[in-house]
């Protein structure tokens, strides 16, 4: 009789009561079913088969096997990577069995009903398969089971009420499944329970009650769930259990104030997780909070509490304290940073709502700190003790970064990003003889990239994205044998690329940003000495020349961005297959795609590469109806008459329009200067104001903001609607028509549509993309703005500066933009662009709100079609209004 169809089975043969055998009587006995030669043990052959078992007794005639009357005891098989459908039904006939072990695995199948005729089973563990079913309610019938495991399989349905059977129980694990229904109230009467897990299911309803009857109980977990209803105070209370874990479920607070209970917390409990809940209220009542217990570990992360944080001062016993993602304000309690009498090793605030200066950080036991995503300001703290790891990104620190030289030498990890940092990276690197991972971008970081960078010897992510850096990029940056992942895009770097030779492969670097840069000359063909690149974008700069070969040779790639640079030739014929992401637009590439970048669409390569065809693909033309039907094809002669006789008939259709629209026009206006006359008697003033302060930068991607949506058109304000006197806020009373005289005016509601709100003060972000014009805020809010006209992405506005100048301001309506590191660096890209007839980006202006978002470009004096027509005047594409789709 076959035990399991294709896997072994390790049987432990011992007496009745496996733990009174000595250790020479305990055998191993390997079946397995006939023709199967697999045998990752290394103790069996090809020559045994199955029919050589006798579950009634020992078999004395195999060699090594001590029969004493002996039964099989047990039956293991954990961790050989075997699959197959396990039937557990066969061991039915093992009276004796008390140990069964299936786990890590990749078997299947289900728990037989017959599952509790395992009169005498104490141990059973099938976790780590892919067993799935329900729970049969014959499993109450284990009486002598201790430790009971089936995590990490899709079991399905309820846990059955008959779990309260289970009185010898022990430890319970039926984590990760795909469980469901309320909790069982039987859980209460297994007293012997030591640990249960029933984390990451579909549990539902509130956690039952009674369960501080399990006076065994040491470990309770019963995370992401959906279990709602209130945390069960009582229980944290009155038992005697130290790991409780209410994490990711649905769980609320029933009073603002029953956080006060932390203080009366069983001195038992050891490690406390209510985060990723709904809890609410705050941990200061009146008083604050003295003590928590004697916990070690309080993870409140992820919920909805508010208020300000207490001191902490007599929590001698915490090591780990996670209050991230809520809305707390003030102040970070100092003697968390400072108290030498605290252990605290991992202290985690970010993502609140906390202010204020930190003048330093001296605790000897932290390792771990967090505040990011704070309104912390000031200069950076001073740094001492033992911390490892450091995030103070996105806050509203400013100054240089001299104290960084002061800092401790344990930093692994340092992430500094999105503040309002100034100045130079400081060329010092013995304090970072530990670092793997530094993070400066978006800051406003100036000068050349130090040398010390590439004295980091455990460095493997560097980003210094986002700033404005200038010069070459240092010599031995790309030697390093640790650096992973590199991002210097989005700063004013220039010079040519240097790589190491392709003798010196440098397998490690996995990701190279370099784009939005001033880097020129040819690609090198030492990029070959990167073969682990996975990513690599070198857009926006001022590459030229061939695309080198050696390019093939990064077998690694998936993504590869080369647009918006001067690249000519062909494309590499052998780029790798597996491509996800590709884009050489805007270059000056000839020849033909070739066939293993054709499922890329077309605008990986247009616009731009005015000489590189993208064929359609061979499936496509097979399918053609007549491709395949042997049909007579043009000859070139007929092909070429078609094409000029159609050229021929669009010019004469064209002339005869331009004709008539002219008579038409002549019949309406005696003549332009008419036309204007009769509107300019017509305008009237609208006045309103616009303020801002002193601010940064941002940027909008040209896909978001240009191109007009399907079904709207772009609509000229009449002259009653613009205004000579500052301002960029819209009335909302007004109406416009589609032209001067055509009486189609729009109404109040589709007004309203189009309606893009102003704030009373810019509070943001301004910044330039060259040096040809210096603006400050306030200058900004000062200029006169007049009307020009609105479209379904916003409303634009002449401004008058102090000096004379024009510029055009478009208010984006909200919704228009994308985010603001996207809006960033398309911006950039199409401020790159110069061409006679496209009106350059100058800059823009990032807001705090949605619908704060401004673009400045020249300003072009508007004509009439008329004019065009006849006046021999330009057709000036502004960037925000006609560029073509990104």
């Amino acid at each position: 009789m076959g035990l399991l169809g294709g896997f072994f089975v390790l049987l432990l043969l011992a007496s009745p009561v496996l733990g009174q055998l000595p250790s020479q009587d305990i055998l191993a006995l390997l079946a397995f079913k006939k023709g199967i030669t697999h045998d990752p043990s290394g103790y069996i052959t090809d020559s045994w088969n199955d029919e050589s078992i006798d579950f009634n007794g020992c078999p004395a005639s195999w060699n090594g096997i001590v029969c004493n009357g002996a039964s099989v005891a047990g039956v293991v098989l954990d961790g050989h990577g075997i699959s197959g459908v396990a039937d557990i039904s066969v061991f039915a006939n093992l009276t004796m069995l008390v140990k069964l072990s299936m786990a890590n695995n990749n078997l299947s199948g289900s728990l037989p009903s017959n599952v509790g005729s395992l009169k005498s089973l104490k141990f059973m563990d099938i976790s780590n398969n892919q067993f799935s079913g329900p729970i049969p309610e014959g499993i109450g019938n284990l009486r002598s089971l201790q430790n009971l495991s089936l995590a990490g399989n899709n079991f399905s349905g309820p846990l059955p009420d008959s779990i309260d059977g289970l009185m010898s129980l022990q430890s319970l694990d039926v984590s990760g499944n795909s469980l469901s229904g309320p909790l069982p109230a039987g859980l209460k009467g297994l007293k012997s329970l030591i640990a249960l897990n029933l984390s990451h299911n579909a549990f539902t309803k509130g956690i039952p009650a009674g369960l501080g009857l399990l006076v065994n109980l040491q470990s309770l977990d019963l995370s992401w769930n959906q279990l709602d209803g209130g945390v069960d105070w009582k229980f944290l209370i009155e038992s005697a259990v130290a790991h409780v874990d209410f994490s990711g479920n649905l769980l609320t607070s029933t009073t603002p104030k029953e956080l006060k209970f932390l203080a009366d917390i069983s001195e038992t409990i050891l490690y406390l997780n209510l985060s990723n809940n709904k809890l609410t209220g705050s941990l200061i009542d009146g008083v604050e909070l003295s003590t928590f217990g004697r916990l070690k570990v309080l993870d409140l992360s992820n919920n909805q509490l508010s208020g300000d944080l207490p001191g902490f001062n007599y929590v001698y016993d915490l090591e780990v304290l996670r209050l991230a993602n809520n809305a707390f304000t003030g102040f970070v309690p100092s003697g968390l940073l400072k108290g030498d009498s605290l252990v605290l090793s991992e202290l985690d605030l970010s993502a609140n709502n906390l202010t204020g200066h930190i003048n330093m950080i001296t605790s000897t036991t932290l390792q771990i700190l967090n505040l990011s995503s704070n309104a912390l300001f000031g200069d950076l703290p001073l740094l001492s003790g033992s911390c490892t790891v450091l995030d103070l990104s996105n806050n509203k620190f400013r100054g240089n970064l001299s104290v960084i030289a002061k800092w401790t030498s344990d930093l692994e990890y340092v992430d500094l990003s999105q503040n309002n940092l100034t100045g130079t990276i400081p060329d010092v690197s013995a304090q970072f003889l530990r670092l793997n991972y530094l993070n400066l971008s978006h800051n406003a970081l100036s000068d050349t990239i130090p040398e010390a960078v590439v004295q980091y010897p455990k460095l493997t992510v560097l980003d210094l994205s986002s700033n404005q850096l200038r010069g070459p990029i240092p010599a031995d940056l790309f030697t390093s044998s640790m650096l992973q992942e590199l991002y210097i895009q989005d700063n004013m770097l220039f010079g040519g690329l240097s790589f190491p030779g392709s003798s010196s492969k440098i397998l490690s670097l996995q990701v190279l940003d370099i784009s939005g840069n001033h880097f020129n000359g040819s690609l090198p063909d030492d990029i070959a000495s990167l073969p682990g690149l996975r990513v690599l974008d070198i857009s926006t700069n001022n590459f030229s020349g061939p695309l080198p070969a050696a390019v093939s040779k990064l077998g690694a790639l998936t993504d590869l961005d080369l647009s918006i640079n001067q690249f000519t030739g062909p494309l590499p014929e052998d780029l790798p297959d597996d491509l996800i992401s590709f884009n050489a637009s805007y270059n000056d590439l000839s020849g033909v795609v070739p066939e293993n970048l054709r499922k890329f669409p077309e605008s990986s390569f247009h616009p731009g590469n005015s000489k590189l065809e993208y064929p359609a693909s061979s499936s496509g033309s097979g399918n053609s109806p007549s491709g395949s039907r042997g049909g007579k094809s043009l000859s070139t002669g007929a092909k070429i008459g078609i094409v000029a006789a159609s050229i021929v008939i669009l010019v004469i259709l064209i002339l005869i329009a331009i004709i008539c629209h002219y008579k038409r026009i002549s019949k309406q206006f005696p003549s332009s200067e008419k036309v204007s006359d009769k509107n300019l008697h017509r305008a009237t003033k609208d006045s309103t104001s616009m303020k801002g302060k002193d601010n940064k930068g941002g940027l909008v991607s040209a896909d978001e903001l240009v191109t007009p949506r399907k079904g709207s058109t772009s609509e000229a304000l009449s002259q009653e609607e613009k205004s000579a006197v500052g301002g960029f806020s819209p009335s909302k009373g007004s109406r416009y028509s589609w032209s001067p005289d055509s009486g189609e005016a729009y109404g109040q509601e589709g007004l309203a549509r189009l309606d893009v709100r102003s704030p009373d003060r810019l509070a943001g972000e301004l910044h330039f993309l060259d040096e040809t014009i210096t603006l400050t805020p306030e200058e900004l809010s000062r200029a006169p703005a007049e009307v020009l006209g609105r479209s379904s992405h916003g409303t634009s506005y002449r401004a008058t500066l102090e000096n004379g100048v024009f510029l055009t301001v478009k208010w984006l309506r909200e919704g228009v933009a994308r985010p603001k590191k996207e809006f960033a660096k398309e911006a950039k890209k199409f401020a790159n662009i110069r061409h006679p007839n496209v009106v350059g980006l100058r800059g823009y202006y990032w807001g705090p709100t949605p619908h704060e978002k401004l673009i400045l470009s020249d300003y072009v004096a508007p004509g009439s079609l008329a004019s065009f027509l006849y006046g021999n005047a330009i057709i000036y594409l502004l960037p925000f209004l006609q560029m073509p789709y990104i």
